[in-house]
């Protein structure tokens, strides 16, 4: 059962059309990353995907809901983060995730906020505030907001930017148990191909607003004569800026 799909979506600016035809699916439980160089029209595809922003062309389905119509009742099921969304700065972090998880409706929020302290490595951080977290702890924290209500599907873009390998490992380590846990289906950005690698089962580059791969990421390095995603990565960023 397909959780996003995702058809022919072109959204065009006043001088440039941003994407330009795009099609993406994802299944129940599956992890796949959206890919692509600044300016390659992942942001705005990612946009529209949540809602956010309505496509000039093509259709958007979640979880059953075609948006914009139904986007209230498909984001009930859809859990998203960043890391450069803020967190309430005056509670506690336990009183951050008590907040977001009565928001969701979940039944039971503390034994699913020790359940994702625990996941995340970081039940120490549970009577810090949040105006006193580092960027990394931030990150962590805006993950298991997004999880509490065991979404169907998880949407994260760059949850490892600009973060020290342990805690990025415990982001990697953290998401795998999520999803295994809970059997959601997870859609990720990232600039970092070793943390897709080992997060992924499969890849969608972007490329000039195009789709240009999609498929498993051993795969999607054969295709382009590359041998890891990295290098496909830096062939697709330098023709982004021909």
């Amino acid at each position: 059962m397909k959780v996003l799909d995702a058809t022919d979506l072109v959204k065009r600016y006043k001088r440039t059309t941003a994407v330009d035809g795009v099609s993406l699916t994802v299944d129940a439980g599956e992890r796949v990353a959206l890919l692509g160089a600044n300016g390659a029209g992942k942001t705005t595809t990612l946009l529209m995907l949540l809602g956010a922003i309505t496509p000039d062309e093509g259709t958007v389905t979640v979880l059953g809901h075609r948006l914009p119509q139904g986007r209230s009742e498909a984001m009930e099921g859809v859990g998203f983060a960043a890391g450069y969304l803020p967190l309430p700065s005056r509670l506690r972090v336990r009183e951050v995730l008590a907040y977001f998880a009565n928001l969701h409706g979940v039944a039971e929020p503390e034994p699913a906020i020790d359940a994702g302290l625990a996941r995340f490595r970081i039940p120490h951080l549970a009577d810090a505030m949040a105006s006193e977290l580092s960027s990394g702890q931030r990150t962590l924290v805006g993950i298991i907001k997004a999880t509490l209500h065991r979404p169907r599907l998880l949407v994260l873009d760059e949850p490892t930017a600009s973060l020290d390998p342990d805690v990025a490992h415990r982001v990697r380590v953290g998401l795998e148990g999520t999803c295994d846990a809970d059997g959601s289906a997870l859609l990720v950005t990232s600039h970092n191909m070793t943390d897709v690698e080992r997060i992924c089962e499969r890849v969608v580059f972007l490329s000039h607003g195009k789709v240009v791969a999609d498929g498993p990421p051993a795969a999607v390095a054969g295709q382009f004569g590359r041998a890891n995603l990295e290098e496909v990565f830096l062939h697709l960023a330098s023709e982004e800026k021909i």
